[in-house]
């Protein structure tokens, strides 16, 4: 129970890592905002961490909308009495989104939050902005038959999540911690196209030292290592889960 008494917002909660985080913090004590722009897959993990014995409640909410996270932000506190953990996950990606879409999810998204939370973390006496960004944040990549790689906003945004996660861990020292994570090919609804197409499901399996594509529960460790006092002498960080894609 590392994370007993803790509140944790998580956006972007209603799938893939955002769920696996939700579950796995309210397993390990904490009580869970769960913030999504999907209402009913959002209330059905509510449900799910009610069952397992969690607290935990749903907001509907548009991270690109800074009055949206704004209010994630005061209900927060207002649900549970205070708020210690934000995960800015929320994030989107392919070819069906604009530019100016997913900058406004990925990128301002994730200023919003650390422009927001922060002042309130250390009004309480401290807290922990976790940040999740990606490869595509440290590298560009060449994908067979894709212009591109991951995408030009995508890999913008997630290079500047690290960016704003490097800038608010020097704003919020000493109460605040910031960190991110760096996620390789993880299996979710966000990569479905990619496992799901043979061809890009093998170059990525060829392409990852470890052979595979992660579990969202595999990166919920990692934040959970980072929103605990395990890593209480951590900010400013990048925490690279990737199964060696960067090592080459």
């Amino acid at each position: 129970m590392r994370l007993a008494g803790k509140v944790a917002l998580v956006t972007g909660a209603a799938s893939g890592i955002g769920r696996a985080i939700s579950r796995l913090f309210a397993q390990e004590g904490a009580a869970v905002v769960a913030a999504d722009v999907k209402a009913s897959e959002g209330e059905e993990l509510i449900k799910e961490i009610e069952r397992g014995g969690g607290r935990a409640t749903f907001i509907l909410a548009d991270v690109s909308r800074e009055d949206d996270v704004k209010g994630i932000i005061a209900r927060a506190k207002e649900s549970f009495g205070r708020l210690d953990i934000v995960v800015n996950n929320a994030g989107i990606g392919g070819p069906g989104y604009t530019w100016e879409q997913v900058i406004a999810v990925n990128l301002s998204g994730v200023y919003y939050g650390c422009l927001h939370a922060l002042p309130l973390l250390r009004e309480q006496g401290g807290g922990v902005i976790i940040n999740i960004s990606s490869i595509a944040g440290l590298t560009g990549a060449r994908i067979p038959q894709v212009v591109g790689g991951y995408g030009h906003a995508y890999i913008a945004a997630k290079h500047g999540v690290i960016g704003l996660t490097r800038q608010f861990a020097l704003d919020g020292a000493p109460e605040v911690r910031v960190n991110a994570i760096c996620p390789g090919w993880v299996e979710t609804p966000l990569t479905r196209l990619v496992w799901e197409t043979p061809p890009l499901r093998d170059w990525v399996i060829q392409t990852t030292p470890l052979g595979r594509f992660a579990r969202p529960e595999e990166i919920a460790k990692g934040a959970l290592f980072l929103a605990s006092d395990d890593s209480s002498f951590m900010t400013g960080a990048i925490l690279v889960l990737d199964g060696g894609w960067t090592a080459y």
